[in-house]
């Protein structure tokens, strides 16, 4: 079995550009949506903490109970009266103190005593960096307790953990943070101050921005982004309205050949569940609200099912018992993969014909900077919330209205050109070289410090 695992990692990197090991987690999107456009730097690909080959059964068994009681909470949270109440209890344990006043918050939780209980009692992850430390390369992670597993037995190398949401709990931050080794890759500038309350050393504080996948943006010059962008706004400002306001800003920012004057993609609106499969239910809502519409193929609609077969059977029931099957893979789509790598790429994909984003104020709240205007489903959780409130301070999204109405204000937003503005904002104002940030403080190299400090 010891020979088995140690050959699990033993293939060369194909292309010789490997920076670091990457290890993320299997639970729901937001851990390997961060980790998924740092594929091409990964030695041997990117690696699950909780389900690479050879992981022992004690360590699976405890990843797996705590990521279904997860599951299970999201969920019930549905359950009338007594959901809301169960959800509320494991948010309040789970909740992220408020920033003011800025004052000490490095004592530790009970919470973090008990992960770091498992740690040594079970030796939880010590196999993994056992795995890890026959290369010596960096450890770049997207979740907390793979940083805390490298530390505390024995990794090599340097240690890196990005952030993936727009604030973050006391649990993300090690035991004694004044001690650790520990470093962190902070999304926004409110993350970046709040791990220094949190005791982190502040030279061990990268402020990158969240990593957004490559092919989305195109490099330095970001001519990728540009051309979306500009052809986004071409479908959001129908009455030219923003466009004639803000022509000069356009013309600066994206260029003037992204300055369309006839329409690359027909209107486009990407609906996508969260990785527990909850708030499929909106998906139906919007189907039966934008019904004319989509009979028309007056709008394209894309709905995200992720790699949940059950949400991906749910969606083309819901088309089917609507009668809207004649228009299933024409102007209405499902996005779906067994796989997740996969999904990812689908997703981004679609992303480049996306002009509205309707989703939970999940890490997706950061693809703002691809300059998609995002409409927020009900937030679930409370990191969430914060999500929420970031997003909302770079006016590129916004609370939803009653969904059973969709097909009034939604297209009310586009004919005001309020929506056209929404991408502007999230392409000149949210972070978007996350990826190539964290490149280059992995190279050693000057990184490109977001200098936008919206909290």
């Amino acid at each position: 079995m010891a020979v088995k695992q140690k050959n699990s990692f033993n293939t060369l990197y194909p292309n010789g550009k490997a920076l670091a090991w990457v290890v993320t987690v299997d639970m729901g999107y937001g851990h390997q949506r961060a980790t998924y456009p740092l594929n091409d730097i990964a030695y041997q690909g990117i690696i699950s903490a909780n389900n690479y080959q050879g992981i022992p059964k004690a360590d699976l068994k405890t990843w797996k109970s705590s990521q279904q009681f997860y599951e299970f909470v999201s969920r019930f949270k549905r359950v009338p009266i007594i959901g809301q109440w169960v959800f509320e209890a494991y948010n309040y344990l789970q909740r992220i103190k408020p920033f003011y006043p800025r004052r000490d918050l490095s004592e530790d939780s009970l919470q973090l005593k008990e992960m770091y209980h498992l740690i040594h009692r079970k030796q939880w992850g010590k196999n993994l960096i056992e795995l890890l430390n026959q290369k010596s390369l960096p450890l770049v992670t997207s979740f907390f307790l793979p940083a805390f597993f490298a530390e505390e037995h024995g990794f090599k190398g340097d240690i890196y953990c990005i952030i993936c949401d727009a604030d973050m709990s006391r649990s993300w931050a090690a035991l004694e943070p004044e001690k650790s080794r520990i470093n962190y890759f902070a999304p926004n500038k409110r993350v970046s101050e709040r791990l220094k309350l949190y005791g982190v050393d502040p030279s061990r504080i990268y402020l990158t921005g969240f990593p957004l996948p490559k092919e989305n943006i195109g490099g330095s010059q970001q001519n990728i982004l540009k051309a979306d962008v500009g052809a986004r706004i071409f479908n959001l400002d129908p009455k030219k309205y923003f466009y004639q306001k803000y022509h000069e800003t356009l013309t600066t920012n994206i260029g003037k050949n992204n300055l369309l004057t006839t329409r690359r993609h027909p209107l486009s609106l990407t609906f996508a569940v969260g990785g527990a499969g909850a708030q499929r239910e909106l998906g139906a809502t919007i189907i039966d609200s934008l019904y004319q519409r989509l009979d028309k193929k007056d709008i394209y609609l894309y709905l995200v099912a992720g790699v949940r077969p059950e949400v991906s059977r749910f969606f083309l029931e819901k088309i089917k018992s609507v009668g809207l099957e004649k228009n299933y893979g024409k102007n209405i789509f499902i996005v779906y993969d067994s796989d997740k790598e996969k999904y990812f790429q689908k997703f981004n994909e679609v992303l480049h014909y996306t002009d509205i984003l309707w989703t939970k104020p999940s890490e997706l709240a950061f693809y703002s900077g691809l300059g998609l205007p995002i409409i927020m489903a009900e937030a679930i959780g409370s990191q969430e919330d914060f999500n929420r409130r970031w997003l909302l301070s770079t006016g590129a999204g916004f609370d939803q209205e009653d969904p059973r109405y969709t097909d009034q204000w939604l297209f009310d937003w586009i004919e005001s050109g309020w929506l056209a503005e929404a991408a502007l904002q999230g392409f000149l104002d949210a972070p978007k070289f996350g990826a190539y940030n964290i490149e280059a403080v992995l190279k050693h190299k000057h990184y490109r410090e977001e200098k936008v400090q919206l909290l």
